[in-house]
């Protein structure tokens, strides 16, 4: 699973130099109960699997809370900054994800990372650029990703 890279810094102008590669990985991340915890007083989502720690030690397989998986979405801009950072734009804009797959359950305990890379490229005009990110989602010791999407992010020239 090898290990985290250092930092990229992508000029826009090279950008399309990455297309079919893998750009670097992440950190690791903790998913502590507080994290979870602190997600759900910010979303309302308190379903018991996600914050009832005495409940979740005799109702569920591990014996663990698990982490929401719109938490684990939601760190994606966290982990992407950690690996990749596009030099020479005006601005960038995320326009969405495709083929989000939430694979299997984080517990709580358990360690993220991801991995980046660069499907596409898709020229809007002599500027701008939409750019189709595959993001990877590891567990820390499991053997499945936890995670798969596709990122798209709208990349303006400055």
């Amino acid at each position: 699973m090898g290990q985290p890279m250092a930092h990229m810094k992508i000029a826009i102008k090279d950008i399309k130099r990455y297309i079919g590669r893998e750009i670097g990985v992440s950190d690791w991340i903790d998913i502590s109960q507080e994290r979870v915890n602190l997600f759900a007083e910010a979303t309302g989502d308190f379903q018991w699997v996600h914050v009832d720690e005495k409940r979740a030690r005799t109702e569920l397989s591990d014996g663990k809370t698990i982490a929401h998986n719109f938490l684990l979405l939601s760190m994606i801009p966290q982990l992407f900054d950690q690996v990749v950072s596009i030099t020479g734009l005006r601005y960038g804009l995320n326009k969405g994800g495709e083929r989000v797959r939430f694979i299997k359950p984080v517990s709580t305990g358990s360690r993220i990372r991801a991995r980046i890379g660069l499907n596409k490229l898709e020229y809007v005009d002599q500027t701008g650029m939409t750019a189709t990110f595959h993001i990877l989602m590891e567990l820390d010791g499991g053997e499945k990703p936890v995670l798969s999407m596709d990122l798209q992010l709208l990349l303006v020239a400055g």
